[in-house]
């Protein structure tokens, strides 16, 4: 779809109006869905439908992939989005019309999901916000300036328009969306502190440094005879070499002298292990009876373990911390709408969406086998906008919609 993954878990608002419309049980035919008495009226849902599939279809072209804008808006007549299947897609040229409808059923039910995912998240934030009194006096300047900033000229901004299928009033609902989710978000937010730096610290210490290692020829034999004799013949000044040629039970070993370069504890098995890591420099030491057979060992190099300081490791760790901050905050967000809205949120069928239509029901189960490939018959998540702002529905060309500022009573 258009939306990308961040939009679609939480960012499509619409221009907030006033209260909550009361709410109905039914949702009239001019529509797909309501929130609280809100709806996403169907006009609505078919521009997405189609910016969906232009946006799809730009970021194909951009990979050298040859893909039709496939939009498969209407259940009822699946004639249009076949044709442009059949003709676009080279594999499908001769498919049947059967594999075809298939085909495009699946585009309508993917395409949909994600449509309305988008455009009823987005209800449910900016009701969210509203309800909360979150404002934003400025957001008016601050979108002329944002569209100034990414279009310097009036040609490049309709080129844009033109090229993504979406109107000013689009941009302008989008960036709504992105301003109230921000501020959503920022309500949670809390600094990171020097303790919680240096707790992360001690608890993952062995993360922030190299452990010690060492270079060592490593000898495994069979058997504790193999083993005795590799020894003898070490200690009688024969290279590692030759010795590992003719003994070692491992073809790398018999190549290289067994020569191990950077091994840390708890790469080989416990006996091996032990005889590496419990002895110095130049000792020679075997046999080591293990589990995997008999070892002959002999350190060559020890480099010692360094640990990065806790002042050095500090910016790292605040980022890390910042982060997982952020993504606790934008499910605690995610949560609280839904927990607010969800129930509220009614979809006409058959445009029921898994996760943002309470009065969804998961189809029977069937195994149908699509022809039509991944990229055309199930887009993936995409934006509509540049990556500064989030993506939702339009105040003019997508929903009519007022907002939602508390609950509404049944009526």
């Amino acid at each position: 779809m258009l939306i990308s993954r961040k939009l679609a878990a939480g960012a499509a608002f619409f221009v907030l109006a006033g209260a909550v419309a009361g709410c109905g049980s039914s949702v009239p035919s001019s529509a797909v869905a309501e929130m609280a008495g809100n709806p996403i009226t169907l006009a609505a849902y078919k521009h997405w439908m189609f910016v969906a599939a232009e946006d799809l279809a730009s970021q194909e072209a951009a990979q050298g992939l040859s893909a039709p804008v496939l939009v498969s808006s209407d259940p009822t007549n699946y004639s249009s989005c076949m044709k442009n299947l059949k003709a676009g897609v080279a594999s499908l040229h001769t498919a049947s019309q059967s594999t075809l409808l298939t085909d495009c059923k699946q585009v309508f039910t993917s395409d949909t999901s994600q449509v309305l995912q988008f455009l009823l998240e987005g209800y449910w934030y900016q009701a969210e916000a509203h309800k909360l009194g979150v404002t934003a006096p400025k957001l008016l300047t601050d979108f002329a300036k944002y569209v100034k900033k990414q279009w310097p000229t009036k040609t490049a901004f309709a080129a844009y328009l033109k090229s993504s299928g979406q109107t000013r009033q689009d941009l302008l609902f989008q960036f709504t969306v992105e301003t109230y989710y921000l501020k959503l978000l920022k309500r949670d937010e809390k600094p990171v502190t020097k303790q919680q730096i240096a707790a992360y610290y001690a608890a993952h210490k062995a993360s922030f440094g190299t452990p010690e290692s060492r270079d060592v020829h490593l000898l495994r034999t069979k058997n504790a005879a193999s083993a005795q004799a590799a020894v003898k013949a070490l200690q009688a000044g024969q290279s590692w070499t030759v010795v590992a040629r003719k003994y070692s039970a491992d073809a790398a070993g018999k190549a290289n002298g067994g020569l191990l370069t950077g091994v840390t504890s708890g790469q080989y098995e416990v006996a091996a292990n032990n005889a590496i890591f419990d002895n110095p420099v130049g000792k020679l030491v075997g046999p080591v009876k293990g589990v995997l057979g008999y070892y002959v060992t002999q350190v060559t190099k020890i480099i010692p373990a360094v640990q990065e300081p806790l002042a050095t490791a500090s910016a790292t760790i605040k980022t890390t911390l910042q982060t997982a901050a952020q993504t606790a905050a934008q499910t605690k967000v995610a949560d609280a709408a839904k927990k607010s809205w969800f129930k509220l949120t009614t979809c006409r069928s058959p445009y029921e969406a898994q996760g943002v239509c309470s009065n969804y029901k998961a189809p029977p189960t069937t195994s149908v086998t699509s022809t039509t490939p991944a990229t055309t018959s199930t887009p993936a998540t995409v934006t509509t906008t540049p990556a500064t702002t989030s993506t939702t529905s339009t105040k003019s060309t997508t929903t009519t919609t007022t907002t939602a500022t508390k609950k509404s009573k049944k009526g």
